[in-house]
């Protein structure tokens, strides 16, 4: 049982806490006495005393020295606090001071800024102010020409400003104020009559004023000084470039003017030259000198290049054309007018409003004082010619010319003629539409009983053809409802009029090769001049495909009327089962075939020689012979489906006939 004690013991003589439970349940079980147990227990207890006793009595030299270490480290501790409760001190004290001169620095260095900034202003106030020598000489004894001149009279503008704003402030600008004035007056009389010089190299014979304007902008800041400073000088100033520039653009143009109308055509159309005009040997000397001289009134030719290649090409030179005896239509020339007034026109506009600083209506004012007349005179002119034209063409033309120059003028940024090229338009709209009307007109009042007989085009349809691809493609740019309109009514004219002259035939087939030829004839030139998809073309399309269609009926019908007017009425049997009475037929059919056997290559024959003598076109004749071919192919095979196996056998190989055909068929 001790030993078991013993064995529970820790180093230190002592039970864990955790055992004793254990120990004490141990003991119990054993049946020992527990009063024996205590004894033990107590005794060893003093053993363990007496043994610590000894550790200790051992070491008791140690422990002393560590008592006087422990005692000199206290003794050393407490020097260390005194110090440090010294030092605090002397920091408190020292902290104090460093805050009081904290405050004064920050107090002295806002007297510093402070005293700086009074002294910046003063200083700034004083440059401002104050008039130097080099300002007087910059003023008083440079050209105006020079950049020393220029410099100090943005310097006096500066100082003139800032003794405005300041002299209700400080007495000061006083002392300075008459120096200032004597100088403004100095400059703005040197000013003065620089500019007023520059002016008046413009009225010099022959002279590029562009090259004056680029030196006035040049030194564009002379203006804004005299708009500032002296505003009487500057209204003279201005007043004395307008007068002047309203001269020169209103002698430029009135006598380039002049010279270009020389160079117009002699012959023009007049109100005997309409569509539905009958064609008559007096007309034939305005014809002749037309086609030597200019495009016909229907024409185009190549007048449209105004609106392409010669849109902004250089303007006409009078003299020049004169010497080469040249000749021009009134768009040509009205081109060349147009665009000389846009060139000078958007760089007048420019210059102003960049010199004279004007912006708005003020901008479109100044430009109308200066162009007024000139843009009256061009309107004026315009409105001779359009009073007595009778070409449609020629005012088509130069209303897509407005309207194109006027497109330009924005792009370059310039408003200003807007009102000029809306006034332009109202004047040629009206009499376009006049003349188109009384083209409607005539072609609507001719009287069809006094043209000859012929089946070819007629020259009132070819008119109509090459004067309806002129406007359609002159006007796919720039669409218009009431030129839509003015062609629609046109082309319906002219199809009552073809119709009319196609009722005069006795022949239903002359009939409609009158109309194929006159319809073919439209859709070419519309097909060739404008897009395919313009309504004009589809509608001609439309009835040149039904005349041809009918034309084919006609023309196969006397050679193989037989088996179409059989395939129609057996066609009509099938729909309604009545395949008995198709049957009786029968003998009908084997006859037919017996007759197509015989005749069929000569029918061929006889069909190319007529299509070919009919129309003046080898590619019309052509295109009408291979779709009778087609139709006569398509009769067949639904012949071949209505015939009884005993007639099929006896029928032609459809083979052959193709073969036959194509040797019908042309390679163009």
């Amino acid at each position: 049982m001790e030993e078991n004690i013993d064995s529970l013991e820790d180093e230190n003589g002592s039970f864990p806490q955790h055992l004793e439970a254990d120990v004490v349940q141990e003991v119990l079980k054993s049946g020992t006495d527990l009063r024996q147990y205590s004894l033990q227990i107590e005794k060893r207890l003093k053993e363990v005393e007496n043994k610590s006793i000894q550790d200790y009595i051992k070491e008791s030299q140690n422990i002393a020295s560590l008592h006087n270490q422990i005692a000199a480290c206290d003794s050393i501790l407490e020097r260390m606090e005194s110090m440090l409760l010294s030092f605090q001190s002397d920091l408190g004290s020292i902290s104090s001071e460093i805050l009081y001169l904290q405050r004064k620095s920050v107090s002295m260095s806002q007297q510093l800024n402070n005293r700086q900034g009074i002294r910046g202003q003063l200083s700034q106030f004083i440059d401002d102010i104050a008039v130097s020598d080099s300002l007087m000489g910059g003023i008083l004894e440079s050209p105006v020409t020079e950049k020393d001149f220029v410099t100090q009279l943005a310097v006096l503008n500066h100082k003139i400003n800032f003794v405005k704003e300041q002299s209700f402030k400080v007495k000061a600008c006083s002392d300075v104020k008459d120096v200032l004035e004597k100088l403004k007056i100095s400059a703005v009389s040197k000013i003065e009559v620089y500019l007023l010089e520059q002016i008046y190299k413009f009225r010099k014979p022959l002279s590029n004023y562009q090259v004056p304007q680029n030196t006035m902008l040049k030194y564009k800041f002379f203006y804004e000084f005299l708009l500032t400073h002296e505003r009487c000088v500057a209204q003279k100033v201005r007043k004395e470039y307008v007068d002047t520039m309203s001269k020169i653009y209103y002698s430029y143009f009135s006598t380039y003017s002049k010279r270009l109308k020389g160079l117009q055509y002699e012959d023009s159309a007049t109100k005997k030259d309409l569509m539905g005009i009958e064609d008559t040997a007096s007309r034939v000397p305005f014809m002749k000198s037309s086609l030597k001289q200019k495009n016909t009134v229907f024409t185009i030719g190549n007048r449209g290049e105004v609106l392409a290649t010669q849109f902004e090409a250089p303007i006409i030179v009078p003299h020049a054309a004169q010497e080469q005896d040249m000749r021009y239509p009134f768009e040509a020339l009205f081109r060349s007018e147009q665009y000389a007034l846009v060139d000078n026109a958007c760089r007048e506009y420019l210059f102003v409003t960049e010199f004279f600083m004007v912006r708005g209506t003020q901008a479109q004012d100044l430009f109308d004082k200066i162009l007024g007349r000139t843009l009256n005179l061009l309107v004026e002119n315009l409105e001779k010619f359009v009073q007595e034209s009778y070409d449609a063409i020629a005012l088509f033309l130069c209303v897509h010319l407005v309207l194109r120059y006027q497109l330009l003028c924005h792009k370059r940024a310039v408003p200003a003629l807007d009102r000029y090229w809306d006034g332009l338009q109202a004047l040629i709209w009206p009499r376009f539409e006049r003349i188109i009307r009384m083209n409607i007109e005539s072609v609507q009042n001719c009287d069809t009983l006094k043209f000859s007989k012929e089946l070819r085009p007629h020259y009132i349809t070819r008119r109509y053809a090459e004067f309806s691809a002129a406007i359609v493609g002159i006007s796919e740019t720039f669409p218009n409802e009431l030129v839509n309109r003015l062609l629609a009514e046109l082309q319906e004219q002219v199809e009552f009029f073809i119709l009319r002259m196609a009722a005069i035939f006795p022949q239903r087939k002359e009939q409609l090769i009158f109309l194929i030829n006159n319809y073919e004839i439209i859709l070419g030139v519309l097909m060739e001049r404008t897009r395919d998809t313009s309504k004009e073309a589809d509608s001609f399309r439309d009835q040149l495909n039904s005349c041809s269609n009918e034309y084919v009926e006609e023309i196969l019908s006397p050679h193989f009327g037989g088996i179409m007017q059989f395939v129609k009425e057996g066609e009509a049997l099938l729909e309604k089962g009545q395949t008995e009475d198709l049957k009786a037929q029968e003998g009908k059919a084997l006859a037919l075939v017996q007759s197509f056997s015989n005749n069929w290559k000569q029918s061929l024959e006889e069909l190319n020689q007529e299509v070919l003598t009919s129309f003046p076109s080898l590619l019309t004749s052509s295109s009408l012979l291979q779709l009778a071919f087609k139709q006569l192919v398509q009769y067949y095979h639904r012949f071949h489906k209505l015939l009884s196996p005993t007639a099929r056998g006896q029928l032609t190989n459809i083979h052959l006939i193709i073969v036959e055909i194509k040797r019908y068929k042309t390679n163009f």
